[in-house]
């Protein structure tokens, strides 16, 4: 019965996901007024700044405020692009506004292609191992060869470690926001449990541990886009490198989200493993890829992953996972 209601539920998205008819396009607004108090002296703030891609196309970008300073920068080491902004002792609540137009491809690759060539030197990167990815860890090492074990070639193996991630974390929805992204404290300390930020960085440090491209990227997610606020919409998901086809997307924490939400048993789940391997046709804003250990412009300390609005509020960071105290809100006008 419950595989049936499965189905049923797959096909119901198949049918009803206005994307699989082109995927919607319109504009995102995001509102950001970080919180200060009487006295208040230094106020900074950045914000990720949407590039066009492949598979989507940034048009009629604006940006409006009371700040004093403002610039766009970019991250040499993480190669972020962000937006900058500044008051000095501000009179009035601090407020700074982005728009855009955002249209989209379809990012469903049906037909994942493993050449077996080596991996080009632009990509090379994204096997190292760092502090928020530590896939030179030997428990890291360890699970990922053991997954990978029998297996051929970059798609049989991230298949494999997509596999073991679905399988061996969950969903849990107690985690603040999308999460810390902690590979180690997800598998370890947290039994497998976290939010789309950490799964995802466990998908991105076992495939480095295999020997396989990966990265995270960050932005917002909408499976039916409506006019209104989308602020609740930030996600996290991942891509790994495939020689003959490219950048390919997972969503393993979409997998066990959709298991929590429709209280389904792993077995019962195959679809929707199947529906976030390879990419899918969901309404999706890239923000930021690779966005780790970002330092940013004038700040007192790195961001450990970039999504969120930042501010510094006299040198004090605000805390981003809460989107109605720091403040900011992400609004979305769809094209008629």
């Amino acid at each position: 019965m419950k595989k049936f209601c499965a189905v049923l539920l797959f096909v119901f998205l198949l049918i009803t996901l206005p994307a699989f008819a082109g995927i919607p396009s319109g504009n995102l607004t995001f509102t950001i007024t970080p919180s200060i108090t009487d006295g208040n002296k230094d106020v900074k703030l950045w914000a990720p700044y949407p590039m066009s891609d492949e598979f989507q196309t940034i048009t009629n970008m604006k940006i409006a405020g009371n700040y004093q300073e403002s610039a766009i920068y970019r991250d040499p080491v993480s190669e972020a692009v962000y937006l900058y902004a500044a008051w000095t002792k501000p009179v009035d609540k601090p407020l700074c506004v982005m728009s855009f137009h955002i249209s989209q491809k379809d990012r469903k690759n049906a037909n994942l292609k493993d050449s077996g060539k080596k991996y080009p030197e632009l990509v090379l990167k994204y096997l190292e191992s760092t502090d928020e990815i530590p896939a030179n860890d030997p428990e890291m090492k360890k699970i990922a060869q053991k997954t990978i074990k029998g297996k051929k070639g970059t798609l049989e193996k991230a298949k494999a470690i997509y596999d073991w991630v679905v399988q061996n974390t969950f969903r849990d929805p107690d985690v603040k926001g999308c999460g810390l992204g902690l590979p180690h404290r997800t598998i370890e300390q947290c039994k497998g449990g976290g939010k789309c930020a950490d799964i995802s960085a466990v998908f991105v440090t076992l495939a480095r541990a295999a020997g396989i491209p990966a990265r995270d990227v960050y932005g917002l997610r909408l499976a039916l886009p409506k006019d209104g606020d989308v602020t609740s919409s930030f996600h996290c998901w991942a891509e790994f490198y495939l020689p003959g086809t490219g950048w390919v997307m997972v969503d393993p924490a979409d997998v066990r989200k959709m298991i929590l939400v429709h209280k389904l048993e792993l077995n019962d789940a195959m679809d929707w493993y199947k529906f976030f391997w390879g990419g899918d046709d969901l309404f999706r804003l890239v923000l930021e890829n690779n966005s780790r250990g970002v330092s940013l412009y004038k700040a007192e300390q790195k961001i450990s992953y970039f999504m969120y609005p930042a501010a510094q509020v006299d040198g004090k960071m605000l805390n981003y996972f809460d989107a109605a105290g720091f403040s900011y809100k992400v609004e979305y006008i769809g094209d008629k």
